[in-house]
């Protein structure tokens, strides 16, 4: 096992220096690793912008983190709901008209085990609408203002993404024939991961240096992913897995994405999360990618296929 380049207990927030003047972007933050990330980068004093689809939640989430940090932290929530193209546009164009500058996307938010094939609004299956397209539209439109920020976009994906068929099912992107939750979920998992690196390659061939791009998973976290869109017997299982060694905190479980997004001069080539056992917990540090995630023509065809299905091309 390659020893981890922040020693052996990996990455922590300690290393998070004075975040006054800096601002962050952050999705899904009323629960789980996007909450706990939010907390700590608004203790280091950095400015959050919340995007979330539940606008009540969001501002009980905004009480809940003054009550715990005290009145004079920097957050706002902008409503957008990650599985609607409209909606997305909306939030990206309220987030552009209220920053002067992105200093990190987090692209935290997803859903799970959808019990049942079930299309978006836009036509597309509701895990890789969400999961994926959302998220593409997203950061393409908050590219511009990112790269003038030479900012940072960072994927929140999941070592779901090595637990399906390991590829796109192109000829088939709805499942309409054999879907299953955990097919449909890994698959956009994938996809998410992939247009990372993707991304990566294609800032290095414009000679674009401004932006990094990094993709992490957070382990195997106590949040509530699955609670929120998985079936029953999904919920049983994980809620029991919870109670269990196998997993750690929400906090831990943000540490990933807040390293993506705060620690100088990390290699994007890596894939971060925890370093133990299957990767589910442990030292955050820079961890083995199967090399499905990183297949080029498979990547490129995704992203083309992409901007065709979303109608947005990246000003790259």
């Amino acid at each position: 096992m390659k020893t981890n380049q922040f020693g052996k207990n990996g990455w922590t927030p300690n290393r998070i220096e004075n975040l006054n003047g800096k601002t962050f972007v952050i999705t899904g933050t009323t629960s789980g690793t996007g909450f706990e990330a939010a907390k700590i980068l608004l203790s280091k004093g950095a400015k959050v912008v919340m995007l979330n689809r539940n606008l009540k939640k969001s501002q009980d989430t905004i009480l809940t983190l003054k009550q715990e940090l005290g009145n004079s932290i920097d957050v706002l929530t902008i409503k957008m709901d990650l599985s609607e193209q409209g909606s997305v546009k909306n939030a990206a164009e309220e987030v552009l008209k209220t920053v002067s500058k992105i200093d990190a996307l987090i692209c935290n938010a997803a859903i799970a085990q959808v019990p049942k094939q079930t299309l978006t609004v836009d036509g597309w299956e509701s895990q890789m609408g969400t999961n994926f397209y959302g998220n593409f539209t997203l950061q393409a439109l908050l590219f511009p203002l990112i790269e003038k920020s030479k900012g940072r976009i960072v994927t929140v994906g999941s070592l779901g993404y090595d637990m399906g068929i390991k590829t796109i099912k192109f000829d088939d992107l709805n499942w309409d024939n054999d879907y299953t939750p955990n097919n449909a979920y890994s698959q956009s998992k994938l996809a998410q991961i992939m247009s990372i690196y993707e991304l990566q390659s294609r800032l290095k061939k414009s000679g674009n240096t401004n932006v990094k791009a990094y993709a992490c998973h957070p382990g195997s976290s106590r949040t509530n992913l699955i609670n929120t869109s998985g079936s029953f017997l999904m919920k049983f299982i994980f809620n029991l897995m919870k109670l269990s060694p196998l997993t750690q905190s929400a906090e831990k479980g943000a540490y990933p994405q807040l390293m993506c997004a705060t620690e100088a001069d990390l290699d994007e080539s890596g894939f971060y999360g925890p370093t133990g056992r299957n990767n589910w917990t442990g030292p955050v540090g820079a961890h083995e990618l199967k090399p499905h995630a990183k297949d080029k023509m498979i990547s490129k065809k995704l992203w083309d296929l992409s901007e065709k299905e979303t109608g947005i091309k990246w000003n790259l």
